[in-house]
């Protein structure tokens, strides 16, 4: 056997990949992704792919990038992990304070975690405690949109609102609040006019916070986008309108810029579009450029001065992991604010936005696309059967078949739902992003029954 068909026999044997179907799994051979340069990923037999999907939606400035290469093996050189538990370490230090300056200007300290459910989940925790200490804890319950997604913990997930991922654990979720979706509440209840959207949906919410701000905590929504929903852009408005409500009504805003973050929306953050100010601020996937997991939680200053107390009041958060604020992934972390500090990155952002907007021109009418969306550099198509304009069944997993078919032809690309999606590094090229769109067309065409 070659070393190839050996790894691919104990992928299938030993390897429990997230999200992943097992018993389908051995029905394909299984990809492995060998190596990877800039856009580009290569399997263990050297067959190139470009990355679509910028690795789960985290990748900024390409794989291998010499400057972020040489901030890992510098770090590497001095010390790999140490606890931060009563103790700091220099990237670390540096990190917190990078990004409080970089981050709306209500926030002003930093919590570290390790991937974006757990920013959420810190979030969330915050919260929670924050009322309690200023000794009104009847303010326990939480407001979120149906189709939010907000990670895979049991706290993210009872936020979330996605009934195909998370619908099993309902037994072990807390209760939370919910408004509809403003982008389905635009299409279906509005004709798709995004003002009257956003005015019917800040009049839900502030009916709920006249009935119910004295027990609720906050309100969490994801920066401007429902991503995991399918790139569900939300109508111009919905956050700083949120803003203003929370702040009326005693309530803490919590935005999810797990997804959005570190330009993906054509912004540093998505909420300098309506330049939002949130009480607390969850970041993850790009912070540290793709490269390694590190997450972070921005607190307001009268979030974190509620937990100030002497010692023997217990107000102190209780809350860290073992590889919390890990010195690698901050300093990787700080060189990836480097380059977005030189300014290249997000000037660039506009005109492939914009490129982007017009090669998706092509999907639409055609019998086998459904809806095409976009919000920045994220985008979503949807896979019709044109005998039904409908989905395809889901156990018959058309999708997947597209997206093999689409790394056949050079584009790494991954379902989602009914979806095919395109969320590449920030360091697309123009020439890549035509190639992106090209494949998945063709691929998309040719799926069709």
């Amino acid at each position: 056997m070659t070393e190839t068909e050996v790894l691919r026999e104990w992928d299938r044997r030993y390897f429990w990949h997230p999200f992943t179907q097992m018993q389908c799994y051995g029905d394909d051979d299984p990809w492995i992704i060998d190596r990877a340069e800039g856009n580009y990923v290569y399997d263990t037999q050297g067959h190139r792919c470009l990355d679509a999907i910028a690795s789960l939606w985290c990748n900024v400035h390409g794989h291998r990038h010499p400057r972020l290469d040489a901030a890992l093996i510098g770090q590497l050189g001095k010390v790999a992990h140490s606890t931060a538990l009563g103790a700091g370490n220099a990237p670390a230090i540096r990190l917190a304070k990078a990004l409080v300056e970089i981050t709306p200007a209500s926030l002003q300290h930093c919590f570290f975690s390790e991937d974006g459910a757990e920013a959420v989940e810190v979030a969330i925790k915050m919260a929670a405690q924050y009322w309690c200490n200023l000794g009104r804890p009847e303010k326990r319950l939480f407001l979120t949109l149906d189709n939010a997604y907000h990670g895979d913990t049991v706290g993210a997930v009872s936020v979330g609102g996605f009934p195909l991922f998370h619908e099993v654990y309902g037994h072990l979720l807390f209760p939370t609040l919910r408004l509809p979706s403003p982008y389905v509440l635009q299409r279906e209840d509005c004709d798709g006019d995004p003002e009257q959207a956003t005015a019917v949906w800040l009049a839900a919410l502030e009916t709920t916070l006249q009935e119910q701000s004295r027990e609720i905590a906050a309100v969490i929504l994801e920066g401007g986008v429902q991503g995991a929903a399918g790139i569900l852009p939300f109508p111009p408005g919905i956050l700083a309108g949120a803003q203003r409500l929370c702040r009326a009504y005693e309530v803490l805003l919590i935005i999810d810029e797990v997804a959005t973050g570190f330009g993906r929306s054509g912004k540093l953050f998505s909420c300098e579009w309506e330049a939002v100010e949130p009480d607390l601020l969850a970041l993850g996937k790009g912070l540290s450029g793709g490269y390694l997991p590190v997450a972070a939680t921005l607190a307001a200053e009268h979030v974190y001065a509620a937990f100030l107390a002497p010692f023997g009041e217990t107000r102190q958060f209780y809350y860290g992991h073992t590889y919390t604020a890990n010195p690698l992934a901050c300093a990787v972390a700080l060189e990836n604010l480097a380059l977005f500090a030189e300014g290249g990155v997000l000037a660039a952002l506009p005109e492939k936005i914009a490129q982007l907007r017009t090669g998706l021109q092509r999907f639409h009418g055609q019998s086998w696309a459904g809806e095409v969306r976009q919000f920045g550099l994220m985008a979503a198509i949807a896979l019709r059967d044109p005998r039904t304009n409908a989905p395809y069944p889901y156990g018959d997993r058309v999708e997947y078949a597209v997206c093999r078919r689409a790394r056949e032809m050079g584009v790494y690309s991954r379902p989602l739902g009914d979806l095919l999606t395109i969320v590449p590094p920030l360091s697309v090229t123009a020439a890549e992003i035509d190639t992106i769109l090209n494949v998945l067309y063709d691929a998309m065409a040719e799926g069709r029954s």
